[in-house]
């Protein structure tokens, strides 16, 4: 855990970069350090590993005030991650990566085996390149290298300052769904740097929003961020649409789903109408006996037959936890007005527009909506 307790960092007397700046980063979770330019978001990062020491307040990392520690042994023991990885240029990929286990003293074995469990773990083929040097790759793959290198003494803590920012947009959203995969298995405790607020509440368990000076504005899940601003300044940093950026954080549950009527493949159309007849629905999702999903039928009168002959397949359908973004650009890319949601390949529910504006009213605790209890089956 990180404890920042009324932090502060003066330049002269006149010119404060952080100005008691307290917050604390549970173990495990991202933090993301974010505002405009000035605000004093890298001054922050940098006195955690006393790369920049403070003028005022306490650092604990685990309890222990990072003042009390000695400077290159506090910062072995913490991951630091920049713009285009920070690479030493001369040094190949594998030395880079094992630039920290080698100052820890580590044996030659154990610094090898490290290293090819870090490229691995990065998506980068050992044999491939290890003993390429930095000017070699690729923008994305020299920041892969830079993460690997901050791992590898295994450090709790990670420090990174817009380690994303110098790469080409795609690239950029590719690593960091490679990164978000990488915290979900190693959970390390992280301060991210940015000052892209898309990127703050895609990464961030929590996001500090900092102004000139680095006051702290707002310390909140970027759902409350986005949702409930605390200030007319995080108000205008987070934009005018941030009710649709808030789609991309808030994941379906099974509390959002609308429950239309099931009947079964075996079911005769005759019989399906009945089942279902005090639904008062013009459709039904059709469910075999373990739940699977087989699709939806039209209960129109006229139909005979089984209900099979008549089955529409799905499509698309959605994992349950998917963002609501993601699910409303399903709706859209395929032109339809509900989308079920699964658990694994167990049908839950389906996910209309009304059930999905009443998840965002409910993420910040706004009243009911009246939700559309028969959507149309297109």
């Amino acid at each position: 855990m990180i404890t920042l307790d009324r932090v502060t960092k003066r330049y002269g007397a006149d010119s404060v970069a952080v100005a008691e700046l307290s917050l604390t980063v549970p173990d495990g979770e991202l933090c993301v350090l974010v505002g405009p330019s000035g605000c004093g978001k890298t001054t922050t990062l940098r006195m955690i590993n006393r790369l920049i020491e403070p003028s005022g307040g306490r650092i604990l990392i685990d309890g222990t005030d990072v003042l009390k520690i000695d400077p290159v042994q506090l910062r072995r023991s913490i991951g630091y991650v920049i713009q285009q990885g920070g690479l030493f240029p001369h040094r190949r990929v594998a030395d880079n990566v094992a630039t920290v286990p080698r100052l820890l003293g580590w044996d030659r074995q154990r610094v090898e085996a490290r290293v090819t469990e870090l490229l691995d773990l990065v998506g980068l083929d050992p044999d491939r390149y290890g003993r390429r040097f930095p000017h070699e790759l690729s923008g994305g793959e020299r920041q892969r290298v830079g993460v690997a290198r901050a791992l590898g003494g295994d450090p709790p803590v990670l420090l990174m300052d817009e380690p994303f920012g110098a790469v080409d947009p795609v690239t950029r959203q590719r690593l960091q769904q490679q990164f978000l995969d990488l915290q979900a298995t190693l959970k390390k405790t992280i301060v991210f740097v940015t000052h892209d607020i898309e990127e703050a509440t895609k990464l961030g368990n929590r996001i500090a929003v900092l102004s000139k000076g680095g006051v702290l504005e707002q310390y909140d899940t970027p759902s409350e961020v986005l949702g409930r601003p605390a200030t007319p300044f995080v108000a205008d940093f987070v934009g005018a649409d941030r009710g649709v950026r808030r789609l991309a954080v808030m994941p379906i549950e099974s509390g959002d789903l609308f429950h239309p009527p099931e009947v079964s493949p075996g079911h005769s159309m005759l019989d399906a109408r009945a089942a279902v007849a005090g639904a008062d629905s013009r459709w039904a999702v059709v469910v075999d006996d373990g739940a699977h999903l087989r699709g939806w039928i039209d209960l129109q009168p006229g139909l005979t037959g089984s209900v099979g002959d008549h089955l529409v397949p799905f499509e698309v359908q959605v994992p349950v936890g998917t963002s609501l973004r993601a699910a409303l650009g399903e709706m859209l890319q395929h032109d339809v007005r509900w989308i079920p949601v699964v658990d694994d390949d167990r049908y839950l529910g389906v996910l209309t527009p009304n059930r999905l504006h009443a998840a965002m009213r409910r993420s910040v605790g706004g009243h009911a909506v009246e939700v559309e209890e028969n959507p149309p089956a297109r």
